[in-house]
């Protein structure tokens, strides 16, 4: 029997949270299943060189490559040309609010079923408004699992329309290196300790969280300190402080070579917590708190029951005290053994099964026309009384310039973008990163696959209006 090909798109979130769950899911389907995952987030350049797995980076709405409203319909269309072109029947979308153009692309496919990997743990943000809304338009949500869950006070906990899985993580006992193999992988010293920091650079705040953890590492003896990127903030000033051995290494998936570390400092993200807790590493939890994600729920679970040490985030000199205790090899040792408790993240295989059961035997559900359009009009007010207004003035200037067509115009055509089937990491980061529109494929793209992404990139980008004369000739 042919493999059911079954896609798997993200949003482009705060951290990797979305795209590595999508990614464990995708290398538990291989045995079974085709599955091709779509992103907008940029770390999808590490997913096809390392996994085996075919991938397209799409554009977030966030590169203001074209309008809000353009992009919607270019996103829709993108994913229903690949639909067209692998025979997928399963689509899943991995974020916490799914895009009208995802839930467009179920609505313009009489046979395509589409999952919500929906996350717990949501702080009470506006997206929970339309939530109810949302959950109508899936065939099938799932939530999968969160070592924290208890603490989950947000607007998803209490929806009974989600089937719960264990939690969902890239690290795996039967394929993580040992701590030798690790280092080696690594580059890192065998007989130094180590500690893992992943907090990220960007804000103000953030950066100086970064200064606030590293400064507590100051004094271990030997310390090889690992980062994933170099601690710069946005004029290349180094928020390392002195006297410590600073290493800036790359590795996908990261959970493959985590017992190389004797410690980490990370942020309290989804994937950080299902990553670093069941590999037995002692952390210390800075949480960040932008995005929906409730990162302090998390944290102050794994403190309270002893998996992790929380630090405060919004306390610099906490944050410092809190990363020294690493320092003491009986706290790290307390940390390690209580982690030992935790029960394996099987989810990606739970939720693999799922999908698979789905393509091979389910047919989807149709939403209501009606529902469709109510969902449309509540996004529009979601988004605020100065979208409609715009929307409103857009809609008045359309109408007065047919009647007063005063204005001499030319249509200049935008620079084409780049198309390319690339699969590496070195081939793909610079793509996603720059300036120039920039087009993926999957590998192995037909010939009509390729015409009408074309068309769509047409579409979505059209042409620039340059106002050559003011005044009517």
């Amino acid at each position: 029997m042919e493999k059911p090909t079954i896609i798997l798109a993200t949003s482009n979130g705060v951290g990797m949270g979305h795209l590595a769950r999508a990614s464990a899911i995708a290398l538990a389907l291989k045995e079974h299943a085709n599955p091709i995952i779509v992103s907008m987030a940029g770390g999808i350049a590490e997913i096809p060189e390392y996994m085996g797995i075919r991938c397209e980076y799409i554009p977030g709405r966030d590169r203001m490559w074209m309008t809000r409203d353009k992009w919607d319909v270019y996103l829709r269309d993108r994913l229903l040309a690949l639909v067209d072109e692998t025979g997928a029947k399963v689509m899943t979308f991995d974020g916490v609010v799914p895009y009208p153009g995802v839930i467009a692309a179920k609505f313009s496919h009489s046979k395509l079923a589409l999952v919500w990997v929906r996350r717990g743990l949501w702080q009470k943000k506006p997206q929970r408004f339309v939530l109810g809304l949302q959950s109508k338009m899936m065939d099938y949500i799932v939530e999968p699992g969160d070592y924290a869950r208890a603490y989950d006070f947000g607007p998803t906990a209490t929806r009974k329309d989600a089937r719960l899985t264990s939690s969902v993580s890239l690290y795996q006992k039967q394929t993580a290196l040992s701590r030798d193999e690790a280092r080696k992988v690594l580059g890192l010293d065998l007989d130094r300790p180590a500690v893992l920091v992943q907090l990220g650079t960007g804000d103000s705040d953030v950066n100086e969280k970064m200064t606030a953890a590293l400064s507590g590492l100051i004094g271990w003896k030997d310390l090889q300190v690992i980062l994933t990127k170099q601690p710069l903030d946005k004029d290349g000033k180094s928020l390392a402080p002195e006297g410590l051995d600073i290493r800036v290494v790359r590795h996908f998936p990261l959970a493959r070579v985590l017992h190389a570390f004797d410690a980490g400092v990370c942020a309290t993200g989804y994937n950080g917590v299902h990553e670093l807790l069941p590999a037995l590493v002692p952390t210390v939890f800075v949480s960040n708190i932008r995005g929906t994600d409730d990162q302090e729920a998390r944290a102050q679970w794994c403190h309270d029951m002893g998996f992790a040490l929380r630090a405060n985030q919004a306390d610099l000199r906490d944050i410092t005290a809190t990363v020294k205790k690493l320092q003491e090899p009986e706290t790290r040792e307390r940390l390690s053994k209580k982690c030992a408790e935790l029960p394996d993240p099987t989810g990606g295989a739970e939720i693999a099964k799922i999908l698979y059961d789905l393509a091979m035997q389910e047919e989807p559900v149709r939403p209501s026309w009606l529902r469709y359009q109510q969902l449309q009009l509540q996004v529009h007010i979601n988004r605020g009384l100065r979208h409609i207004a715009w929307i409103g003035l857009r809609r008045l200037a359309l109408v007065y310039r047919f009647l007063h067509p005063h204005l001499l115009v030319q249509k200049i055509k935008e620079d084409a973008p780049i198309w390319g089937s690339q699969n590496t990491a070195k081939e793909l980061h610079p793509l996603i990163k720059g300036d120039q529109r920039f087009e993926h494929l999957i590998t192995g793209a037909s010939d009509a696959y390729i015409k009408r992404r074309k068309e769509i990139a047409d579409e979505a980008y059209g042409t620039k209006i340059e106002v050559i004369n003011i005044k009517k000739q």
